[in-house]
């Protein structure tokens, strides 16, 4: 055998003859093995290993009109709120014979918009998509093309969509009442981009918890901040040094509160003598801090594995399918970071 021979990539044809039977039963090996007999089936999987066949991707995409991959666009990749969220997609991906593309919007319309179109030109079975907004037409976009859509960490109103979230109106009310309970009566949130429905209904819920407490919507100051990260957590914290401190500071996320964590700690604050701080999404980080974090808990894993479940139904039975809008409940962690020990003072 010559060596041009040897880099000649195995085709149906060689796995057919290697096994002893036709070609078509090797392709109902590859698409449908249900309709094979276990010991013909177990011949061909042997053959197909030793002569090392790989399948042609494109042509089973061609035939079929979509591939075998889902798409998961999440807002940020750095964060590992969507690293757990991922982890639960895989896993179903993996146990249902799908493989998963990973894109990130950067918290970018423009580049959700990108990246989806890039998406639907690799003919993906269907996308997550955590949307930087509302759904809108980024997301109807890949419906009119046939792209089964599931938001994920993001409900919907819509009966006709697959959504899983998180009801942060109520995690936002828990945070904001965590650090009223250790007796703060002013507050500084520092949230996001505006866009962001995270935000905007954890500020929601926080406003909600001061009216609880008696206190008007003055009591909660508001520091906005470009990026959802460690960096811009600290810059917050400097502004927020530049004047009086409040009693508490609330974070729209857990990176956004282990920088605001550092700055106060570095300009001599003590944690939660002086200043009261909490976060939301309890990353594993957040528990080894120099102070440890008190957080809102997701289930983060959870939410990957229901949306993609939900996914995947729609695909094999989109007549059938029936729409869920699933909605999970909040967890406080109280950590060292929101609670005064009993008799200090501020």
């Amino acid at each position: 055998m010559s060596s041009n021979d040897t880099a000649r990539p195995v085709g149906i044809k060689q796995v057919a003859a290697h096994a002893g039977v036709s070609p078509g039963t090797v392709s109902n090996v590859l698409n449908r093995p249900e309709r094979v007999a276990d010991g013909t089936r177990e011949r061909v999987e042997r053959a197909i290993v030793e002569l090392g066949f790989v399948r042609n991707g494109s042509a089973s995409t061609l035939r079929a009109g979509h591939s075998s991959t889902i798409g998961l666009m999440v807002l940020d990749l750095a964060n590992p709120f969507f690293t757990e969220v991922a982890r639960g997609v895989e896993d179903v991906a993996s146990e249902r014979g799908y493989a998963v593309i990973l894109a990130s919007s950067g918290e970018s319309d423009e580049r959700e918009q990108r990246n989806l179109r890039v998406l639907a030109e690799q003919r993906v079975r269907g996308v997550l998509l955590t949307p930087v907004g509302d759904e809108g037409e980024n997301a109807d976009r890949l419906r009119d093309r046939d792209v089964p859509v599931v938001l994920l960490d993001h409900p919907t109103p819509r009966a006709n969509q697959c959504s899983v979230a998180v009801d942060d109106v109520a995690g936002g009310e828990l945070a904001a009442a965590e650090l009223l309970a250790g007796g703060a009566r002013t507050i500084a949130f520092v949230t996001g981009p505006p866009g962001l429905r995270q935000c905007a209904d954890r500020r929601k819920g926080a406003l909600r918890a001061l009216k609880a407490a008696g206190l008007g919507r003055d009591a909660l100051r508001e520091v906005p901040v470009a990026a959802m990260n460690a960096r811009a957590g600290q810059e917050a914290a400097a502004r927020l040094l530049d004047g009086p401190p409040p009693d508490a500071v609330f974070c729209a996320n857990d990176l956004l509160a282990l920088g605001v964590l550092r700055v106060l700690l570095q300009a001599g604050m003590r944690v939660p003598e002086d200043v009261a701080l909490i976060g939301y999404d309890d990353i594993d980080f957040s528990a080894a801090a120099a102070v440890p974090l008190s957080s809102v808990r997701q289930p983060t894993y959870r939410l990957g594995r229901i949306a993609t479940e939900l996914l995947l139904e729609e695909c094999d039975d989109a007549g059938g399918h029936a729409h869920q809008q699933v909605m999970f409940q909040p967890e406080l962690v109280v950590r060292e970071s929101s609670r005064r020990a009993p008799g200090s003072a501020r």
